[in-house]
Parts: structure tokens; C-alpha cells; sequence
């Protein structure tokens, strides 16, 4: 297993968007990447999980499993991964590999920009439980990452530049 880079943040901060470059990045100086994204992991494997606590901290330990068996030199998983002890789990399940990445944009950004129409749903109700619009499901930031985006200062170029800056200085 190579590093896993854990992107954290809110739904729509970017996670999926600067994973997806930064995969073309890596790879076109020869690494092997892999992306396993929770939107797809939670519409497949774990299509019958809800939003409930339990089944959020579910969906995290099948991610962080599916990321610990990876191959690949880097493993890209972009996972809102609301809370401290959800992070905690995949590192422990992880381990020395893990690399907390912090997608850092505001809940009002991310509302305003909604490309997936999920906040408009989790407003009128549609969505119970949604992560950072529901008071029992907070979302809360990492408060010591290993590195912090904050994607509504930096362009995506940016944004990948700095992570691939930080494996280089960690020689990775």
C-alpha cells in the first residue's frame, strides 16, 4: 500500500474535483493512483447505507479498508468524513500511510455552489440527516491536518500544486 490522502471537507468543497486532478498530475510523473471516491463507494457497495451515524461510520470503515488493500502508489479518497473520531478510525485502520488533507470552503460557498443538488434537497427536507445542514450531524474540521486546501482562495492548479509541493517536502 502506498499513501492514502484522506480529503475531508464539506460536500461541494472540491474533494472529488482536486482528487481527479491531482491523480492526472501524479500520474504523468509515472505514479500509480488510485481514487476511491465516497459518492461512488456509497451509490455501489454501500448503496443501502443512509446518513445515520451508524451508517456514516460504516461507510468510513469500508473506504478506509478498501484504501489500506490498494496497490497503487497513492490512494486519493475524497470523503466528507464529518467528524474527528470518523477520521481517527480510518487512520487507525490505515495507519502510517494516512494522510489528512483538509478541502477547507464554507458551508454558505458550498450551498451557493450545490452542483449536485444536495443541500437544495437536504433544506426542503428531502434529505434527512445531511452532513453540516442537520444539527445531530454537524460537520466537523480536523484540527491538526497534514495539509489544508481552502478552495475558495485557491484555483484548482493551485490547489494541486500545493499537495504535490507537500509530498515532495515529506518525500513521498
Amino acid at each position: 500500500m502506498g499513501k492514502v490522502l484522506w480529503f475531508t471537507g464539506l460536500s461541494g468543497s472540491g474533494k472529488t474535483t482536486i482528487a481527479e486532478a491531482l491523480k492526472v498530475k501524479l500520474e504523468g510523473i509515472g505514479k500509480k493512483v488510485s481514487i476511491i471516491d465516497g459518492d461512488v463507494v456509497r451509490n455501489t457497495i454501500n448503496k443501502h447505507l443512509g446518513f445515520s451515524r451508524e451508517d456514516l461510520i460504516e461507510n468510513n470503515r469500508v473506504m478506509a479498508e478498501l484504501a489500506r488493500q490498494s496497490i497503487a502508489d497513492y490512494v486519493l479518497v475524497p470523503k466528507i468524513s464529518p467528524r474527528s473520531d470518523d477520521r481517527e478510525q480510518a487512520k487507525k485502520i490505515i495507519g502510517d500511510k494516512f494522510i489528512e488533507l483538509f478541502v477547507d470552503r464554507s458551508l454558505q460557498s458550498c450551498i451557493e455552489r450545490d452542483v449536485k443538488g444536495l443541500y437544495k434537497k437536504a433544506l426542503s427536507g428531502e434529505i434527512p440527516n445531511f452532513i453540516g445542514i442537520a444539527e445531530s450531524n454537524p460537520y466537523n474540521p480536523p484540527e491538526n491536518p497534514d495539509i489544508t486546501i481552502n478552495t475558495e482562495e485557491l484555483a484548482l492548479d493551485k490547489s494541486v500544486q500545493k499537495i504535490v509541493d507537500f509530498l515532495h517536502s515529506q518525500e513521498f
